[in-house]
C-alpha cells in the first residue's frame, strides 16, 4: 500500500491501475522498447511504472510539472520510442529499437554539463535494493514520509521502493507546502523524512522551540554549514547518503555529525583508490566488475567514513591554490541575514582562475563589513573579487546548484539585472 497525501491506494488498485496501463501500452509486445512517462497524478505514474518493470521494458520517468514541449523533447534525448503525458495512449517519438533489457533511465542533473540519459538494467536496481535495505536498518520501525520528487531516483528507489522492501507503507507529500507537512510530521508515528536540502532547512526553521523532527534524511548535495547546525538541531536522528545517476546509492550516514561526512559505502562496492585526507582522490567506485567515477574529490577516513571535499568541475584554482567552494560559501553564510550563497569560477588573466561570489539576504548587506569577515576567516587565495547580492540563488527542481550555468548567467549579466529589479 502506499499513501498520496491523504488518500491510500492498496495493493489491488495498483494491481488494476498496472494491468489497465499495460494493456493500453501494449507492453508484452513491445519488449526492448522505451517509454517515457509523464503523469500529473503520482498514483497514475506509479501504477505505469509498476507495469513496465514487471514488463521488463525501459521507462523513463519525467517530472510532472515538465511541459509537453519540453517532455517531448527529453524523450528524443533518451532514444524513447513512445511518450505517455498525462493520458493512456502514447505517442511515437523514435522509431529505433534498442532491443535491450529493460532498464530504469534518469537524466543527469547537468550540474556540470550537458544532462545526459542514465540507463540502469532492473536488476541492478533490485540489487541495490537489497544491499541498501540489508546495511540501512535504522529506519525499519519509522514511517517513511517523502517529499520529494517520486519520479527521481532518491524518491523513487530510496524512498517508495526501499519502504516497500521493508514492508513499510510509505506516504507521498507531493506538495511544497510547509504547513501540510508540518502536520502530516506531527501525526505521523516516528515519522522519517526523505527530502531535499531546502524543504528540510525550511521545516527545521519553523518547528518551535523545543520539537524535532523524529528522523531527516538528505541527500543530492552538501548542506551549507549553517543549514546543517540548523536541521541537525532539529532532528532526533539524522541520516545521509551519497551517490550519482550511473551507480545508484553508493553510501550512508547513518548518524551525521558533519555535513561533509556522507556515509559509510554499501558492501556491493569496492572503493577504488580511496586517498586520504593530505592526499584525496576522485571518488571512484566498483561492482560487478563495472568502475564509476563520480568526478567527486574525497576520500575515505581510518573509521570507514567516506568525506566528501568538492566537485572537481568545481574547483578553482588561484594561482596554483585549490579553492574549495563549499568552504567560502559556509563563511558567508555566517554573515547575520545572509540565507544562501553559491561560489564559481572566473577567468582572470593574471591569476588564471578567481573566486566569484552570489549570495541572498533579506535586507541589503553592506558588502564592505561582507568583504571584512571574510578577510578575517578566510585565506587570501579563497577571497571573492567580485561579490554580488541576488533576490533568490537559482537551484534546479533537485535542490542542486550548477555553478556552471550560474557562472553562464552571471557572464550573460542576468544577476546584475536581476539585482536592479529587486532594488
Amino acid at each position: 500500500m502506499i499513501r498520496i497525501n491523504d488518500t491510500v491506494f492498496d495493493q489491488a488498485y495498483f494491481n488494476d491501475a498496472s494491468e489497465r496501463m499495460a494493456a493500453a501500452a501494449q507492453l508484452d509486445k513491445r519488449a526492448g522498447e522505451r517509454f517515457a512517462v509523464c503523469f500529473s497524478e503520482a498514483q497514475d505514474w506509479l501504477a505505469f511504472f509498476f507495469a513496465a518493470r514487471a514488463a521488463g521494458v525501459s521507462v523513463l520517468p519525467l517530472h510532472p510539472s515538465t511541459p509537453y514541449a519540453a517532455a517531448r523533447r527529453q524523450a528524443e534525448t533518451a532514444k524513447c520510442n513512445w511518450l505517455f503525458y498525462n493520458r493512456q495512449e502514447g505517442e511515437p517519438v523514435c522509431e529505433e529499437h534498442a532491443d535491450e533489457p529493460g532498464q530504469l533511465l534518469q537524466m543527469s542533473s547537468g550540474t556540470t554539463g550537458e544532462p545526459k540519459c542514465i540507463a540502469r538494467p532492473w536488476e541492478d536496481i533490485g540489487d541495490e535494493i537489497d544491499s541498501y535495505t540489508a546495511a540501512f536498518v535504522e529506519p525499519e520501525d519509522m514511517t517513511p514520509l517523502i517529499a520529494c520528487p517520486t519520479t527521481h531516483s532518491y524518491g523513487l528507489i530510496c524512498g517508495i521502493l526501499m519502504a516497500l522492501k521493508r514492508g513499510q507503507m510509505p506516504t507521498i507529500l507531493d506538495t511544497g507546502n510547509p504547513k501540510f507537512l508540518l502536520r502530516k510530521l506531527r501525526e505521523t508515528e516516528r515519522p522519517y523524512l526523505i527530502s531535499s536540502p531546502a524543504i528540510l532547512h525550511t521545516l527545521a526553521r519553523l518547528l518551535p522551540a523545543g520539537e524535532q523532527i523524529h528522523a531527516t534524511m538528505t541527500s543530492g548535495t552538501l548542506l551549507p554549514e549553517p543549514w546543517f547546525k540548523t536541521i541537525r538541531g532539529k532532528s532526533r536522528h539524522m541520516f545521509q547518503q551519497y551517490g550519482c545517476s550511473e551507480a545508484g546509492c553508493i553510501a550512508i550516514n547513518p548518524d551525521v555529525q558533519a555535513a561533509n561526512e556522507v556515509g559509510y559505502v554499501l558492501p556491493r562496492f569496492s572503493l577504488r583508490g580511496p586517498g586520504t585526507q593530505g592526499a584525496p582522490k576522485e571518488i571512484a567506485v566498483q561492482h560487478a566488475g563495472v568502475t564509476v567515477e563520480t568526478r567527486d574529490l574525497g576520500y575515505r577516513r581510518d573509521d570507514g567514513m567516506l568525506v566528501f571535499l568538492s566537485r572537481l568541475d568545481d574547483l578553482i584554482n588561484v594561482s596554483g591554490l585549490n579553492v574549495y567552494p563549499k568552504e567560502v560559501e559556509d563563511v558567508v553564510m555566517t554573515f547575520a541575514g545572509i540565507g544562501d550563497a553559491v561560489v564559481f569560477r572566473k577567468q582572470d588573466a593574471f591569476a588564471g582562475e578567481r573566486v566569484a561570489l552570489l549570495f541572498s539576504a533579506e535586507q541589503t548587506v553592506d558588502q564592505r563589513q561582507l568583504r571584512q569577515w571574510c578577510a578575517e576567516r578566510l585565506v587570501a587565495h579563497q577571497m571573492p573579487t567580485e561579490v554580488l547580492q541576488v533576490e533568490r540563488i537559482p537551484r534546479q527542481a533537485n535542490g542542486k546548484i550548477s555553478r556552471r550555468e550560474v557562472a553562464a548567467r552571471h557572464d550573460a549579466g542576468e544577476f546584475q539585472a536581476a539585482r536592479t529589479e529587486a532594488a
